[in-house]
């Protein structure tokens, strides 16, 4: 009997374990760094990232599946006669999208998703997506729900030091320059499908998160209680501890997830990163 399957690339972050719950499959991304080109989250991980770039100073270029990658992939999937519902990283932040619907006309039943998203905000809509499965729902129905869901994701991270983005070209020589001299740590947020910077906070990393996280979590009759995402990369584990904590004394969600950022997400911000993502009920303004 045929069924539906979940499908994402690797930018959305969810650990093994969420995977395995969801029953989520995984195209990963391209990683190259230096002349060696590596799979994100198969042969590469964030830290071996951290420490080449420590040693010589370069970031890795990241690439996203092609054409061809993704038609091998949906045939595979699709090989039992079963639909499939694909995630792909924001059409505005990377060529994943495009590729994965070039790919996916060669198919009856593949759908592909622009999440407007990255990292675990992605990852919210593909969790709300197999329940969905679960339910019973049919794909095309699915796939609208999702797509009416996405501009609710709350997806943001701060930032502790723009050196990552910077040497990525996101960033100017002046900004970094400034956000460093004055302290300061910049909140991205996604909206749209776009990254943008929101409040600049000021002062030692675990104090600005513990501001960043009461000021997230307003409008609570807004927010949808099921699920909350802690994702960070890198960060020291007593931050990370504390920030989650934070969290669930709010008593405002039923799953607090923590994760780490993949290797895609880790090679453009770099260490020291963390946000807390969870949808609301109304899109974001």
């Amino acid at each position: 009997m045929s069924k539906i399957i979940i499908s994402s690339d690797s930018t959305t972050d969810l650990s093994a374990e969420l995977r395995e719950r969801y029953d989520v499959k995984i195209i990963p991304l391209g990683i190259t760094l230096g002349t060696e080109l590596y799979r994100d989250g198969v042969d590469i991980d964030p830290d071996f990232i951290y420490e080449h770039h420590t040693k010589t100073g370069e970031l890795p270029k990241t690439n996203a599946a092609n054409v061809g990658e993704c038609i091998d992939y949906f045939a595979d999937l699709t090989k039992d006669g079963d639909a499939v519902i694909h995630f792909a990283l924001s059409s505005t932040m990377s060529s994943t999208y495009s590729n994965a619907c070039l790919a996916a006309a060669e198919f009856d039943n593949v759908y592909v998703i622009d999440s407007k998203n990255l990292s675990t905000g992605g990852g919210l809509l593909v969790i709300a997506a197999a329940e969905m499965v679960k339910e019973g729902m049919e794909a095309a129905d699915i796939v609208d729900a999702i797509n009416k869901m996405a501009p609710c994701v709350d997806a943001s991270f701060v930032i502790d030091s723009l050196e990552y983005l910077h040497k990525g070209g996101r960033c100017s020589a002046l900004a970094m320059m400034g956000a460093n001299l004055l302290k300061l740590k910049p909140c991205i947020e996604v909206k749209d499908g776009s990254m943008g910077v929101g409040k600049k906070y000021r002062g030692v990393y675990g104090r600005v998160l513990t501001e960043y996280v009461n000021e997230r979590l307003v409008n609570v009759e807004d927010i949808d209680t099921s699920r909350v995402f802690v994702t960070h990369a890198g960060c020291d584990p007593e931050i990370v501890n504390s920030v989650v904590e934070q969290v669930k004394a709010t008593g405002i969600f039923k799953e607090v997830f923590l994760t780490r950022a993949g290797c895609t997400i880790s090679s453009h911000c770099g260490a020291n990163t963390l946000g807390v993502l969870f949808v609301r009920k109304s899109p974001i303004a």
